[in-house]
């Protein structure tokens, strides 16, 4: 008779725990998912789905304003702005069924929708009914930080969990916060037509990029209509009469922000609370993510972790990682155990233009005192680039110093996403810049960009002292 109900249990229904429930049904062991709201979690309804929709859409109308760049006299861009929301959940709805209950159960998934909360390390009460587990995976994904401004709770405050059901166009609004998640939806809303104004604490937007990316991403922003305030602190929302203002304080000096909505883009936090884990011992970092070792376990020996609960990267991408550790090791330890491997970590902000980014960027290797060089590329020289009207960018490539050895890899550019991966394979699998730039790339293509910047490496290190034997050699056959 079976000492537990499952052989493994998740609780979450996002990104992590549903990679972690695939990769246990397709191992064959019984396994039991807990979602107690959507499932597909913060990526599909709430993150990266309904942003990317949004963010294509903004891309179309930015296009279409930009018609006589292509050579088109007239072309008309009018639209209703919650027709554009209403195509947002049209996508969702279109991805759903990748996500959904059907699809799980059918995989071998026993699903439940309820909360969870842990009563021991191996036991699950759900909704009043108790399931054990020989061992348990934490999926429970994070929510928006919401920062301890005063008068932001007499305001109705914008985040990424409930943007999506806003279907009236705000004429002024405010965006807290200059990551990611900041840029991509102030420049969709300026593109829309609202009046955005950016306030970002930090001296620059998108602080861990190099400088001159950020240029990039900020000429663009500017040009979209943002007014970006740099090294400017929220210090208290005024409301009276129907009327919002944002107080901000910037060298010393207090000055108003005149609002009609405020969207909040600070940052994640992850969710820890609710469920029990301070119950059973299970402890947390002093960021507030879940503590896990090298093979994402829990400081509880059969409870792990994974996803935007536990990692320092918050990507659908990493979640997914995570969840495959979490899924074997939980499955096979102590028999075989995986290590974690978080050496190449790619990912991708969707401004316009895109900057993706894999391994280090000057910024990184500076603070880690790590010696580098560095070979730059310029869209504008790239043929496809021209083409197509989308010549602003960079793709910036650190190497060993003398050597074709891969560092990290930036790109700047329209869909950089897209012409990161070959980068990712070359560093994942130590494939150096000689061999890139001795591979037929397609013409004309933006991917021809990777050969290019190796060019730029060969160019920088070529041998004089051969090339001047080669000189002369050809000299004496004229």
């Amino acid at each position: 008779m079976a000492k537990y109900d499952f052989n493994i249990a998740v609780i979450g229904g996002g990104s992590a725990g549903l990679v972690t429930s695939y990769i246990g049904a397709a191992l064959k062991a019984k396994t039991l998912l807990i979602e107690k709201n959507k499932m597909g979690g913060d990526c599909l309804n709430t993150g990266c789905v309904p942003s990317k929709a949004l963010i294509r859409t903004a891309s179309v109308i930015s296009q279409i304003r930009r018609h006589k760049e292509f050579g088109i006299k007239d072309a008309d861009c009018t639209f209703t702005f919650s027709e554009i929301m209403d195509r947002v959940q049209r996508v969702i709805k279109k991805i759903e069924p990748h996500d959904s209950v059907e699809r799980y159960t059918s995989l071998g998934v026993t699903c439940l929708r309820g909360e969870a909360g842990l009563v021991s390390p191996h036991e699950i009460n759900v909704d009043g009914k108790k399931y054990t587990a020989r061992n348990i995976v934490i999926a429970s994904g994070a929510k928006p930080f919401i920062p301890p401004i005063p008068g932001l709770e007499k305001v109705d405050f914008l985040h990424t969990d409930n943007l999506w059901e806003l279907k009236e166009l705000p004429e002024k609004l405010v965006v807290l916060g200059g990551g990611p998640i900041g840029c991509e939806l102030g420049q969709c809303f300026a593109r829309f037509g609202s009046q955005v104004t950016q306030v970002e604490m930090a001296p620059q937007i998108l602080i861990r990029e190099d400088d001159e990316v950020i240029r990039y991403v900020e000429d663009s922003l500017r040009k979209d209509g943002l007014n970006i305030a740099v090294s400017t602190r929220a210090v208290r929302i005024e409301s009276e009469s129907g009327r919002h203002q944002l107080i901000v304080e910037s060298n010393g000096t207090e000055r108003a922000i005149e609002f009609d909505r405020i969207l909040i883009a600070v940052g994640r936090k992850a969710r820890t609370e609710g469920f029990g884990l301070e119950n059973i011992g299970v402890k947390l970092t002093d960021r507030g993510l879940i503590a896990v070792d090298a093979f994402n376990r829990t400081s509880v020996p059969n409870i792990y972790a994974c996803g935007d609960a536990a990692s320092l990267y918050q990507f659908t991408h990493t979640a997914a990682h995570g969840a495959w550790y979490c899924a074997v090791n939980s499955l096979f330890s102590p028999l075989k155990k995986f290590k974690t491997d978080w050496s190449i970590v790619p990912w991708c902000t969707y401004t316009d233009p895109e900057v993706a980014r894999v391994g280090l960027n000057e910024k990184d290797a500076n603070a880690a005192g790590i010696k580098y060089e560095v070979a730059l590329y310029p869209l504008d020289d790239l043929d496809r680039a021209i083409t197509d009207e989308e010549d602003k960018g960079v793709v910036k490539v650190l190497t060993v110093p003398g050597k074709d050895t891969i560092l990290g890899v930036t790109i700047c550019g329209h869909h950089a996403g897209n012409m990161l991966p070959g980068f990712v394979y070359a560093m994942k699998y130590g494939i150096g810049l000689n061999k890139i730039l001795g591979s037929i790339h397609v013409y004309p293509s933006m991917g021809e960009l990777n050969k290019y910047v190796a060019g730029v490496w060969k160019k920088a290190h070529a041998p004089e002292w051969a090339l001047n034997l080669l000189q002369k050699f050809h000299e004496m056959r004229r």
